[in-house]
Order: structure tokens, then sequence, then C-alpha cells
């Protein structure tokens, strides 16, 4: 096939896909090969491509990629996650544009719509990772409510709760108030905003005073509102001004509720008055003071009911005039707060705040202004209600026991390691998990009530009657289950579990899981507690985490930053290959990825070297190869190809063992644009020159290398540049006219072959002689394809075989001619060294005539001057704390790239006036 002249990769990426799917070589059939597996972190269904999935998939196709090369039973299992809240909010959304919502549907007609939109707009983020060129086996696609995945589900949950390790308790959770379900707490985000500081006085019981005679306790919040649910206050065990007053009461403004003073040390004593009101029914802290003073979470108030309105109290001590207020102002009404604190105001209970103007006057308010970490919803966008109510939790303390014990042994790794003592922070201090959510759409909790409320769990509800007996009538619980407890059985669930299948069997543990490290407990942690449970061993013994995808100035990409890149967008103009490359490349253990476009542009030129190389092999009679083993090679560039072959590869070999990517990447980079392209190509020009027999042995021979060479980069950079390596490997035939297999089954290299370090180091020495006479020239203002006459005194064994052989290289790649073996002329000249393991030798170039020397003496002075200034004016800039610690990260981080430039340039300039003399 001959290539067209440019490289246009949108006319060959769906081909080339659409071909891989249809032929089966995602999973090619090899029943008695080694498995190899990895399972994908399964996006919603809702999604759509973004950067980070990009990363995280090119990662986990360059691994499987290689794998099946290597001759592996590689299956990478593909599917998607029902994403309950998500995808009940997009179909929530398009009723409300239609004027209709989901409460005018039964359960079940809502579900069904639900499926509905599954099947006409559920596949978008599937098609948009295979235009990434991603090898997963699409023919086992799976999806987290499947009949087989249910299945599993549900009995995971009735197992664990038969060993009591699931079970239903009263608790505070995370309350959205907007989507009216409870959500954990890596749903949650925490940002700053500007609130107030309230001080209040609450009355002491008649007849008690403190020490300095006050008659109330002052207690400070940012939350008034939730003073209407308060059950103690707090003091620290050691603080002296409340001893006397421990055990004692206050009467609560505006309820007259009397509570109790409890010493607990979460009160901080120097932290305002010291004393701290105690609502244990809305603030987690105030939860376990409350436990902790003997409430039983049954007996804790709440105040507010699902939508976040004011409702009355177990007690009935709530005035009617708060009733239904919503906790907060909302359409320009007040809410609960503003009443609150106008009626303690009004009251004399509200203690202002004294503030001072830039003109020393004092000013009264009602409040301190402080800004406040608040948490919000991630999806719902309101704050969170800390609300206590009955849900479901998964005893997480127990299921964590076994997975901290495999990571401290090493039967899990994790990569880099840096991240072990975030997994264990986490796990050595977990939380009870709360799996319940009030949705409609997802697994029904597996438990049915009778009307006692008593809980019958169980797969079916047959099987329930049968436990409640039949006179019983039950109800099915309405909840599901939170997502990530389907998806914690995702590596053995996918692969037909809990029957005992041959995927099962071969597949399980999968191999390796690579994931993002903001899903390190969302996910993986939880993979390894159900792992442990349902399989009695880790899912994969290797747990590979990498970084975020960056802004170029190194912020966080947000939509509201306008800073977000599309990699649909990147792959439309440069190619999904040259995007795949930039995020391999650019992937190093533990470091995020700053988005670079211009790199993303230059892994595009590469893709085009790779195909004009090609061309040029073809338009030279250069074809595909027949044999994995290195072919037979007398010529020293022939000999010395292979054995940089063979060096690459053990490279990318050693760099995919260690999860290296940057290094696997870089290192096929520089052997395919440098070693063979610029360099290998240029040597065996000669060979295929006008007038050169096409007949004989070097021709023969070279042709016979050259394909296998270039046989052997399709194969090494396929795992990265999936689309471009399969154009090409099939446009380079094989004698026969055609390939006989795809590049996606062909095997990894294995070269097997024995070269001549006498012919290897003659050529390691003309490329370190050529790129040095090029760097002096450019240095000195001397044009590139001038001839030099050059001189060598004191010739090493190797140059002067190399020579004598080569010489016609020399002056064609160098520009050196004659090289004499002996002493130069007097005069002007430069000195240029050339290097191999085979020998270490210094030529004299003369530049009388050349150059004019003393005004190359005073341009080079001149730089030298400017850049060491710079570089100085930089080096004080960059070792000022302040300039450090204050400018914006992205002045730091010019001001750190100009200073390493102007410090290479005076080393540059300092070498080129050195070699004037």
């Amino acid at each position: 096939m001959t290539l067209d002249t440019t490289f246009n990769p949108a006319s060959i990426e769906e081909r080339w896909y659409k071909h891989w799917e249809e032929t089966g070589g995602f999973r090619p059939e090899r029943p008695d090969a080694e498995a190899f597996t990895i399972v994908n972190p399964p996006p919603n269904v809702t999604g759509s491509l973004h950067i980070g999935h990009a990363l995280d998939n090119t990662l986990q196709d360059i691994v499987i990629r290689y794998e099946r090369m290597r001759g592996k039973d590689a299956l990478w299992v593909v599917g998607t996650d029902h994403a309950g809240i998500a995808t009940q909010m997009v179909v929530e959304r398009q009723m409300e544009a239609k004027q209709d919502k989901r409460t005018n549907y039964s359960r079940e007609e809502f579900v069904d719509k639900v499926w509905e939109w599954k099947a006409e707009s559920g596949g978008t983020i599937t098609n948009q990772l295979r235009r990434l060129g991603c090898s997963m086996d699409w023919s086992r696609e799976q999806f987290t409510m499947d009949p087989h995945f249910t299945k599993a589900v549900l009995k995971t949950f009735v197992d664990l709760y038969n060993d009591g390790l699931i079970y239903r308790d009263k608790r505070l959770v995370n309350w959205d108030p907007k989507l009216k379900t409870a959500i954990s707490d890596l749903e949650v985000e925490t940002q700053t905003i500007a609130g107030s500081f309230w001080h209040f006085k609450y009355p002491l019981e008649a007849g008690v005073t403190l020490a300095d005679g006050r008659e109330y306790i002052e207690v400070a919040t940012t939350r008034p509102e939730t003073m209407l649910a308060d059950m103690a206050v707090a003091v620290h065990p050691s603080d002296e001004r409340y001893a006397s007053v421990v055990g004692k009461h206050v009467v609560l403004p505006i309820t007259g509720r009397r509570i109790p003073i409890v010493a607990d040390e979460h009160a901080d004593p120097e932290l305002g008055s010291g004393a701290v009101k105690i609502t244990p029914g809305h603030d987690f802290n105030d939860f376990e003071v409350g436990k902790r003073a003997g409430f039983a979470a049954g007996e804790m108030l709440n105040m507010l009911d699902g939508d976040a309105n004011v409702c009355q109290t177990s007690d009935g001590m709530v005035p009617d005039e708060f009733i239904g207020l919503h906790r907060f102002k909302r359409d320009g009404q007040d809410g609960a707060r503003e009443a609150v604190v106008a009626r303690l105001k009004a009251d004399g209970y509200l203690i202002p705040h004294i503030a001072k103007t830039k003109k020393g006057e004092e000013v009264e308010h009602d409040a301190e202004p402080r800004q406040i970490a608040t948490p919000f919803g991630d999806r719902g966008g309101v704050v969170i209600e800390p609300w206590l109510t009955d849900q479901w939790y998964v005893d997480a303390e127990k299921l964590a026991a076994k997975p901290i014990q495999q990571v401290k042994s090493g039967e899990i790794e994790i990569v880099p390691a840096t991240w072990e003592k975030t997994f264990f922070n986490w796990m050595e201090n977990i939380q009870p998990w709360c799996i319940s959510r009030q949705l409609w759409w997802g697994h029904r909790i597996p438990a049915w009530f009778d009307a006692d409320g008593n809980a019958y769990v169980a797969e079916d509800e047959a099987s329930a009657q049968a436990q409640a007996g039949d006179g019983a009538v039950l109800t099915q619980d309405n909840d599901v289950l939170d997502t990530w407890f389907s998806s914690a059985l995702w590596p053995f669930a996918t692969l037909g579990w809990p029957d005992n299948t041959d995927l099962v069997k071969k597949h399980f543990p999968n191999n390796l899981l690579i994931s993002g490290f903001d899903i390190l407990f969302f996910w993986d942690a939880r993979m390894m507690m159900m792992g442990q449970y349902n399989m009695g061993q880790a899912p994969w013994p290797k747990l590979y985490l990498h970084g975020l995808v960056r802004a170029a100035d190194g912020a966080k990409m947000s939509k509201s930053k306008g800073n977000v890149v599309d990699p649909l967008g990147l792959i439309d103009q440069y190619g999904a290959d040259a995007l795949r490359f930039f995020m391999a490349a650019m992937e190093s253990q533990g470091r995020d990825i700053k988005m670079d476009e211009r790199r993303v542009e230059g892994y595009r030129n590469f893709a085009t070297k790779l195909w004009n190389a090609t061309r040029f092999c073809q338009s030279n009679g250069i074809g595909a190869s027949s044999t994995l083993r290195a072919p037979k090679a007398k010529l020293a560039a022939n000999q010395w190809i292979i054995g940089e072959v063979q060096q690459v590869c053990a490279e990318i070999e050693h760099a995919m063992a260690d999860l290296r990517f940057d290094a696997a990447a870089n290192a096929i980079y520089q052997f395919t644009w440098s070693k063979f392209c610029d360099w290998y190509l240029e040597l065996i020009k000669p060979v295929f020159a006008e007038g050169a027999d096409p007949d004989a042995m070097p021709a023969v021979e070279t042709r016979e290398v050259a394909g296998w060479a270039l046989d052997q980069i399709l194969v090494m950079l396929h795992p990265f540049m999936p689309f471009i390596t399969e154009e090409l490997w099939h446009a380079q035939v094989e004698q026969g006219g055609t390939r006989s297999y795809d590049l996606i089954v062909a095997s990894w290299p294995n070269p097997r072959a024995e070269v001549s370090k006498e012919a290897t180091d003659a050529i390691d020495w003309v490329i370190d002689l050529t790129t040095n006479v090029r760097s002096a020239k450019n240095e000195l203002g001397i044009p590139p394809g001038a001839k030099l006459a050059a001189f060598l005194p004191n010739a090493s064994p190797l140059a002067a075989s190399t020579i004598e052989r080569s010489s016609a290289a020399i002056e064609r790649l160098a520009r050196l001619t004659p090289v004499t073996i002996g002493e130069a002329p007097d005069g002007p000249a430069m000195q240029v060294t050339a290097q191999a393991s085979g020998g270490s030798d210094v030529f004299i170039v003369p530049l009388e005539g050349i150059i004019d020397i003393a005004e190359e003496k005073a341009r080079l002075e001149k730089a030298l001057a400017a850049s060491q200034k710079e570089a100085k004016s930089l080096e004080g800039r960059l070792s000022n704390a302040n300039f450090v610690e204050r400018a914006k990260p992205e002045a730091v981080e010019k001001a750190k790239a100009d200073h390493a430039h102007h410090s290479a340039e005076v080393e540059r300039l300092e070498g080129a006036l050195k070699r004037l003399g």
C-alpha cells in the first residue's frame, strides 16, 4: 500500500477501530495462554469523556495492548455504572423541561423511563472511549444494573447482613435537601464562604451563677438556627471558669428547654468563651458529644425536615412561628436563621460584636464576619445538612482490617508508595459506611418490614415472606443502595460471580488496577474489602494511582474557571495517537500533568516523522519483515541498529514492569526519532543512492534489516500510538503482498541477536563526532553545510579504523574533509571531541578564513555577559522567600525556567569561547 504524502489521523482512526472490534482483535482466542486482566473504573452512564478519563483509559490501554502482544490472554473488562443520583437527576431534568415530574408516576413507571433514557442516550462515553482507541472487550460490556450483576449485589447484601456486617441504625448523615437523599462524605465538597459568628446568652437555671457572678453562659455559633434543637452546653473538663456549673442546667431562650452543662474535651477553652452549644441532631461533632453525654440516638432532637424546613421537635418545644421556615433566607424571604437571631436580639440574648473603624471608632454589629468552611453536595450544589435519620450501614472497620494488613505486608502494592500513608490514615480511622440512598433508580435494598417494623432481609420477597411467616404483611424498603456498593464488586461480578464461571477461575484476581487517586476510597479501597469478603483474597496485587490533568498554569480544571480541556477536540485537531502519547510521556508517578497543547502538537509531528520515514522505506524497496529474530548483518550501520533495537526493547520492558509510562514512552520516542529516523536512515542512504547496485549484498542486507527494524518500532510503539502503527504495519507488506495478521495481535519483539561491539562502537563514534561538530558550528555561527578540514593528532584505535572504513560517512554527516591523522597547522582552531565506549578523540579544526575570530569572540563575550547578568538577577529573585511564597505560582515557574535557560546559555557560551582558545 502506497502511503499518502500527508499523514491524516482522521482518515484512519475510525476505520481501524471498527476493524479491530469486528474481527475480535480486542480478545483474541487464547484459552491456553496466561491470563492478564484489568477492569476499567466504570464511568457513569450519564458521562462524557473528560481529560481525566482520557489519561486513565490511555494508561490502561497501553498496559493491555502491551500484555496482549506479549502473548497473554488479555482481558480488559469494560462497562458503565448506573450512577444512581446522577442518572435520576438527568431524567428528572428532562421531565421538568416538559413540565412533568417524577412523582406523577409510580416507582416502576419512572424506572422504566430511566431504562428508556439509557437505551437512547446512555452510550455516549462508550463511543468516546472507542475514539480514544481503547481496546476493551466490548463483546462482554457490563452494566451495574444488569440481571447477573444485580444477583451479585443482592447476595453480597444478604450475606453481609447475616454475618452482622450490615445493620440499620439511626445516625447523622450528610443530607442533601435538594436531592432529598443521604450522600457519603466523599461526595461532599467543602467550600469557604462568607458567614457570621454570633454570640448569645444562655441563662443559667434559677439560683445558679458562674464564679464571676454572671447568670448566663456565653455561647458562640455560626448556625444560630440550630439552637432550636440544642440539647446541652459543653465546657472543657479543665476549664475552671465553669467547674462549679458542670452538671447544672441552662434554660434555652425561645424554646424554654432545660438542658445540661456537660464536661467534654470537644470544648476548646481558648476558643471564644470556651462554652459550646451542642446540637447532636445537626452536627457530627455534637452527635459524638451527645453520645458521650448519655443521649441515645433515638432521643436526639431533629428540627428540620427533608427539605431543610423547620419542623417540630419530638419534645414539642419549638414555637409555631418558626415551623415551616427554611433554614436559610430564600427567594428574598427571611429563614429560620434570621428569625432566630431577630428573636434573640429582641429578647436581649444577643451579645453584639464590637468592631473598630479605621478612625478608631467603635461600631456595634449583630455578628462578627467570618470565612466559614461549609459542606456542599457535589451534585445538588446546596449546603449539606447533618440530619438524624435511619439508614443502612456497613461495618467498614471490620472489613478494612484485612486490606490494611495486605498493604502493610506487600500483598497489595500501591504505586507510587507515597499514597500508602493516606490509605492507612483513612482506613484506620474509617467510619460506618452509609449505603442507603433515598432514590428510585438503583438496586433496591432487599429488606422487607412487617407492621411492627421488623426487618426481613433476603434475596427475594418469597424468601423474606418465609422468614416472616404467611400471616405477615410485608413492605419492601423504599431505599436503594449507594452506587459504590455495587461497583465495589466490579473485579469479580463482571466475570460472572457468584457463579463459579470459567472467567472467574481464570481472570480473578485481576492483575492490576489503574485509577485516579481521587477514587482511592470511593472505589479502590471498597473493592479490596469486597474482594476479601466475597472471594477470600485481594482483587489485584498492584494498584497504580495516577495524578490529575491540570491546566497549563497548574490550576485545577473546572467549568467555572473556564479552563477545561475537551479531549475530543484535541483528537479532532491532532489525532488520538498524539493525545495518547502526550498522556503517557507526561505521566510521571506521583505527579499531576500540566496540559500543554504544544506538546500534543509535537507528538502529532512525531507521528508525521514516522509516516515520512516509512514512505522513505517504501521508496527504497524496504518492506515488512517475516521474522521475529533479527536478520544476519555484516554492515556496521545494520549491526548498530539491531543492537539499538535490543536496547530500547529492554528499556521499555523495564519501564513497563515498574509502570513508568513516561520512561517507556520517551524511550521509544528517542529511539524512533533520533536513532532510526535521524541517524540510521541517513547512514543507509548511500546504499540506495543513484548508481548503487540494488542487488548487491549491502542493499539486500540493508533492506532486510531496515524492514525488520521498522517492524520492531511499529510493535513497540503500538501500545502508545495504535492507529498510525496499524496503518503503517499494513502499508509495509511482506513479499507475499499482504500482512497475514494485524499489528494488534503481533508478538512483542524478541531480537535474539549478537552484534559486533567494534561495529556498534564505530557508529556511536561517528554519531558523537557529527553531533559535536554540528553543535560547535552552531555556537560559532558557521554554516551547517560548510565542509571543514580536521586533524587528529592522537587517534584511538577506534578512530583510526573508523576513519579508514567510513571516511565517506564522516564527510557526509559531520561535513569534515579531509580528515588527517596527525598534527594540525598553527593558527586559530576549535576543538571537537568524539567518544564511544571504544575510544575518545579530540579533533583540531582550523578556523583561519572560516570566521573572524576577534569578531566572534566579541559577540560571544557580549552574549555571555548578558546571560550572566540575567541569571544572577533571577537567582536573587528566586532566593527571596517573599517572592517565592507570595508571587503567583506561574510567575515563580517562569522565573525558574528563565534561570535554567540563562544558566545553560552561560555554560554554552563559555564552552564556545574555550573552543576559540
